[in-house]
């Protein structure tokens, strides 16, 4: 059996076989070289887990992290909701920027549900292996309810651009169809360049060190620990990937230029106060949102490391999501209002 530390190529082991073994006959020449091509190929790609390495290592602290991402998860989950349920019980909220809203309360929902639990589940049982296949499905639910985050911020932007630079053609521009339209491109899109990156993910192969310096299974951890060459990878993040992100980035850029210049030209202090609240809430997301984000992915590779990844990915897919509902809900009195309503009903025994 041939050493597995002999790595030479098929051409130069048969030189070295046919020097060094002239009596073997080349059936047996050719089991060999199918022998140590497949045990090659096993080293490659027999990784049936990864191991997540969370963000601390120290035992006395991981009560402390369960604690509080369980606390910070069921506020998430049940902020979200709470708006959700809101907007579908008060008639008065079935507009287009509510609508918008109840869909971004859902995508954060569903975004801190993709990795938390499995952050929580590994501390519990203190176990930070993640399949392979579960690794690869986190990745992809992660990737698509980011985007598709990043895609309503931009939809809302533009709502909110009609609504302060065209008011009197508000009801009009924003159909319900338009609406319904916006958001299932959003799903569609978000879904299929998910699936593209995941499926490109699936075809490298990795090594034996599986260890994953993060929480949760992020596309440039894994990238780190491919075999292969991860080129088509890369070019397709910076392409697709960055296409994607530079839409949502304008979009965002361009509407709130013009709604900061229509807000400007109102005379009345009282005017460009109100005006300025109906966005408020949207800017505030904005900012938390691709703040954190880009410090994680455009950060430059002189200050970059993965502790400082690490927390700032806690900033932006933990922190964003459980801060939102308290950001629509306490700047928005018609959330307040609606919910208000919906706990007092709930109160309110049946007969």
């Amino acid at each position: 059996m041939i050493p597995s530390y002999t790595r030479r190529s098929t051409l130069e082991y048969c030189i070295i076989f046919k020097v060094h073994k002239p009596g073997l006959t080349n059936f047996i020449q050719l089991i060999h070289l199918s022998a140590y091509r497949q045990m090659e190929w096993e080293n490659l790609t027999s990784i049936s887990a990864f191991v997540l390495l969370g963000l601390s290592k120290q035992p006395e602290q991981q009560e402390v992290l369960f604690g509080l991402f369980l606390f910070m998860y069921l506020v998430t989950v049940g902020g979200n909701l709470l708006i959700i349920l809101a907007i579908i019980a008060d008639a008065h909220l079935h507009t287009p920027m509510y609508f918008f809203v109840a869909n971004l309360s859902l995508a954060d929902a569903c975004f801190v549900s993709t990795t938390v639990p499995k952050m929580l589940a590994n501390i519990w049982i203190q176990n930070q292996a993640i399949s392979y296949a579960g690794c690869l499905s986190q990745l992809y639910f992660f990737m698509l309810f980011v985007m598709l985050e990043a895609f309503l911020l931009a939809v809302m932007a533009y709502d909110r651009y009609v609504a302060i630079c065209y008011p009197l053609h508000y009801v009009m521009v924003m159909s319900p169809g338009l609406c319904v339209f916006l958001v299932s491109a959003s799903w569609i899109m978000n879904a299929l360049h998910s699936l593209l990156h995941t499926l490109l993910m699936n075809n490298l192969s990795f090594c034996a060190e599986r260890k994953i310096p993060h929480f949760f299974c992020d596309i440039n951890p894994l990238l780190s620990l491919s075999c292969t060459d991860p080129f088509i990878n890369e070019l397709v993040i910076f392409t697709v990937g960055g296409l994607a992100g530079l839409v949502c980035v304008l979009c965002l850029i361009i509407s709130y230029t013009h709604i900061f210049l229509t807000i400007l030209k109102i005379p009345s202090i009282q005017g460009k106060q109100k005006a300025f609240s109906t966005c408020s809430s949207h800017l505030s997301v904005v900012s938390l949102f691709f703040g954190t984000s880009f410090c994680v992915y455009f950060s430059p590779p002189s200050i970059r490391s993965p502790q400082k990844g690490t927390v700032a990915s806690v900033m932006y897919t933990v922190v964003t999501p459980v801060l939102n509902p308290f950001i629509y809900s306490l700047r928005n009195r018609d959330i307040k209002s609606s919910l208000r309503k919906l706990i007092w009903v709930s109160k309110i025994p049946s007969p």
